[in-house]
This record gives C-alpha cells, sequence and structure tokens, in this order.
C-alpha cells in the first residue's frame, strides 16, 4: 500500500511535487489507485474505478506540463465523482442497479470543467439509491463503509461514497449533491470540509436529478483551501442550466488568509441545537469560542424563518413531490427492486397535489425573503451539522421506521439551508468520546460562498482537526 502521507497532502503540496519533479502525474494516479486496489473492498466507496482513463488523462497532464503547458494548480491531480454526474462513455447508475446500462453520451458541466483543468478522474463514488436519504444506506450496491471505526458504521449521505474516499485517502478531493445535506452530513460524520453553494452557482447539468428546485453541486476536500481550488474551476455560467445565468461571478478563493476580525457571527439555538448530542453542542460552541479569540464578533440571534422552515415539509414537501416526478417510472413498473429505505419516502412525493405543492413554494419564497432580511445583521451563521454522530449501519439497512427517524436527525440542520437557499460549509471541529468526527457548520447568505469559504479557513488555520487522519489498518486484514 502506499505511503499515506501523500495521498493526504492538500492539493497545492500535491501540485508542488508535480511541478518539482518528485512526483510525476502518472505515479501520483497510480498510487491512488493502488491505495484504491487495497482498501476499497473493506471500504465500499466507488462503484466504478476508471483506471485506464484516469491513467490516459495522467499521461496527457505529463506530457503537457513537461512541455511547459500548465493549465493551473488542478492540473495533473486526482479526484473522484459522485455516481450522479455523467462520464461520457460509462454509467450513470444513481445508486441503483436499475440503471446499470445507462451510458452517459456527454461529460457533467462540472466533470468537463475540471477535465479542461487537467485533472485526472479516479473513478465514479457510491450513493444513496436516486441521492434520496441523509444516513448514506445503499441496500442495492452496498453502504460505504465510515473509516473512522473498524465496525461498520453509516458515511451519511447521500454523498456517502466520495466523503469516505477523502476521507480514507483514497482520492484528494472530490464533487458531490445537496439537495438536504447530501454534501455536507457525509463530509460531518467522516470529518472532512463539504461545501454546498447555493442554487446557481454551478451549473447541474448532465447531473442525475433528485429535485429541480434544490439541487446544488458541491465539494468534499481534505481542507477548505482544497475545496475552494475545485469550487472557483467548477463556478460560472451554463446555458444548459438557467439558474446559473446572470449570476455575478466570485473569487471563492479570494477571502482565504483575510482575517475574521470583525465579522459578525451568530450561533441560532432553535431549532439548530435543540435536541443535539450533548459532546456536539460542546464542540461547536468552542468553535465559536475560537473564532472569538481570532477578532470575530460572535453573538447569538432568533432565526424564525429556519424554525419555519424545518416544519414546512409535509409527506417529504417539494423534495419528494419533484424527486416523484423523476423516478415514477421506476415506482410503479419497478417498486420490489428499490431499495426500501428509498421507495416509501419517495413515492409519498406522489400524493402531493398542485395546489400543495404551489402553497409550499409561495410560502418557501416568502421564508427566503425573511431569511435575507435577517442575514442582513450578520456575516454567517455557526450551527452544528448534524444532531447525531454515525450510528452502526446494520440496523439501519433493515429497520425502515429506525431508519426514517434516524434520517430525519441527519438532515434537520442541513435541509434548513436547502429551502433557504444558503449557502453552508461544513468543517471538522472535535471527536466524540467514541472516536467520530462532529462537524461545524457555517451557513452564509445566498451566493456569499467566499465569506463561509473564509470563516472556515481562519477556523482551520487555528485549529488541526482537519488534520487528522482515520486507523485504517484493519481495512487491510
Amino acid at each position: 500500500m502506499p505511503p499515506a502521507p501523500t495521498c493526504f497532502q492538500p492539493l497545492a503540496s500535491l501540485a508542488r511535487l508535480l511541478r518539482s519533479g518528485e512526483l510525476t502525474p502518472i505515479v501520483l494516479a497510480e498510487l491512488f489507485l493502488d491505495r484504491i486496489a487495497s482498501l476499497d473492498p473493506k471500504l465500499g466507496a466507488f462503484r466504478l474505478v476508471l483506471r485506464e482513463r484516469a491513467l490516459a488523462q495522467a499521461r496527457a497532464a505529463q506530457i503537457a506540463l513537461q512541455a511547459g503547458i500548465d493549465r493551473g494548480v488542478l492540473h495533473g491531480l486526482p479526484w473522484a465523482a459522485k455516481d450522479l454526474f455523467d462520464v461520457k462513455g460509462f454509467p450513470t447508475t444513481a445508486g441503483t442497479r436499475l440503471l446499470a446500462q445507462a451510458i452517459a453520451e456527454q461529460d457533467a458541466f462540472a466533470v468537463r470543467r475540471l477535465d479542461q483543468a487537467g485533472m485526472v478522474l479516479l473513478g465514479k463514488n457510491n450513493t444513496v439509491q436516486f441521492a434520496y436519504g441523509g444516513v448514506g444506506i445503499n441496500n442495492d450496491h452496498g453502504t460505504p463503509h465510515n473509516p473512522w471505526h473498524p465496525v461498520p458504521h453509516v458515511p451519511g449521505g447521500s454523498s456517502s461514497g466520495t466523503a469516505v474516499a477523502v476521507a480514507a485517502g483514497l482520492a484528494p478531493v472530490g464533487l458531490g449533491t445537496d439537495t438536504g445535506g447530501s454534501v455536507r452530513i457525509p463530509a460531518a460524520l467522516c470529518g472532512i470540509v463539504g461545501l454546498k453553494t447555493t442554487v446557481g452557482r454551478v451549473s447541474r447539468a448532465g447531473v442525475y436529478p433528485l429535485s429541480y428546485s434544490l439541487d446544488t453541486v458541491g465539494v468534499l476536500a481534505r481542507s477548505v483551501e482544497d475545496a475552494a481550488l475545485v469550487y472557483q474551476e467548477i463556478a460560472g455560467p451554463d446555458e444548459a442550466d438557467d439558474t446559473t445565468m446572470g449570476v455575478p461571478p466570485e473569487d471563492g478563493r479570494g477571502g482565504l488568509g483575510v482575517a475574521v476580525k470583525g465579522l459578525r457571527l451568530a450561533f441560532v439555538e432553535a431549532p439548530f441545537f435543540e435536541g443535539v448530542d450533548l459532546e456536539i453542542a460542546r464542540a461547536v460552541h468552542e468553535a465559536g469560542r475560537v473564532l472569538e479569540g481570532l477578532g470575530a464578533h460572535v453573538g447569538s440571534i432568533s432565526f424564525p424563518a429556519a424554525n419555519a422552515a424545518h416544519k414546512l415539509n409535509p409527506r417529504g414537501g417539494v423534495i419528494a413531490s419533484e424527486a416523484y416526478a423523476v423516478n415514477r417510472a421506476f415506482l410503479e413498473s419497478k417498486y420490489d427492486d428499490l431499495d426500501p429505505v428509498v421507495r416509501d419516502r419517495m413515492r409519498n412525493g406522489g400524493s402531493v397535489t398542485g395546489p400543495d405543492y404551489f402553497e409550499m413554494t409561495r410560502q418557501w419564497a416568502a421564508l427566503r425573503r425573511d431569511a435575507r432580511r435577517l442575514l442582513a445583521e450578520v456575516d454567517a451563521l455557526l450551527v452544528p451539522t448534524t444532531m447525531i454522530s454515525p450510528l452502526p449501519t446494520a440496523p439501519l439497512s433493515t429497520d425502515v421506521a429506525e431508519y426514517n427517524r434516524r434520517n430525519v436527525q441527519y438532515l434537520r440542520n442541513t435541509a434548513i439551508g436547502n429551502i433557504l437557499n444558503l449557502c453552508g460549509l461544513s468543517v471538522p471541529c472535535g471527536f466524540t468520546g467514541s472516536g467520530f468526527p462532529i462537524g461545524l457548520m457555517i451557513y452564509g447568505k445566498p451566493f456569499d460562498e467566499r465569506t463561509v469559504l473564509r470563516v472556515g479557513h481562519a477556523y482551520e488555520q487555528a485549529t488541526n482537526w482537519h488534520d487528522r487522519v482515520p486507523d485504517l489498518s484493519w481495512a487491510t486484514r
């Protein structure tokens, strides 16, 4: 197995190694591919390893760099994609064997952008079926193994495999999607960074949809700087996704290294801290004290729109309705072949009437206006990413009622941000007594990714939680 330190190095360090000649893109790609071959049989992070494609991309990057053609810091660096992103010539399964033959005819926008930056795609990662769940369970393809414990615990969902791959050093960075928390939850449970962008920041073209109203493309990384590097590359307008047109560009990396002194940060106790595990609440409050020590003004505010958003989700609401519309054919003809932890919740979306849907979206619009007014008074919010830490996988794979109860707990704090169209960043802020990571979530105004990255980077530089790596000796036995 290749040495772990190289696999856990930040993107900028790997880029320097390539340009110094200490590594080549081919050697780096082979290092990660060998690590996948060694560890993934136990971790289950990858649905499809694209070895030949990756080596061809690495070879092209090596030739270009040796010829003095440098496309930027990401040139020659590996990455991984959640199996919702189309990659030309390969299936996009969306976590179900029913789509095993769904061969993509072209690359997703985000895949194309990273290809243009010279990155090397290692493979496609396992996901919750149709990306509909925050726990990370997949009874069809198998549930990825949270790398922080030898006994199977859930990784969080739905970008489960991508989070496991990054946390375990099988890929330095990855792309996921976030509709109700699907980047931030697995980032928190696996001890890495997860960036949820605002709808309209990054094109969803070529990404299997869950909810057209809420789907976003996000980044899972080992550091805030790494997330910012990839975010900067994939953000921007795309005519294939109308939500991105007319959105002003942003220098996402511009806030990194800028002091947080004077920024107005706020805890929101209700509903975000209600019912939260005590260890998690303590760690998040301690993170606030760290930021206060860096010069930020940290207080508490009431956020009525968040409370209302939490309650505005009858029968799965808009997400269930739109997910039902996308997958109706499977629900009607292949119901028994679908994952039990997904199918009933998605079928409930068929009971949402047109008037119900209209009324929910109208209420969402009002809540979003309220949220923007309140956020004019602060720069960012500080809350726990999840209410609870990773739970054992086995009971949640078979007990649908228990799965549904826990799924609500994992999703509560993150789904509010999707309904209000906030951007959000989860960063590691501690560990439980059982050795599982804890996530701090930084919420920002719509289209203010720069500020959440700035706050997350400042916190990260003052702590070392993001430097911790799991002991994977159990995965080599």
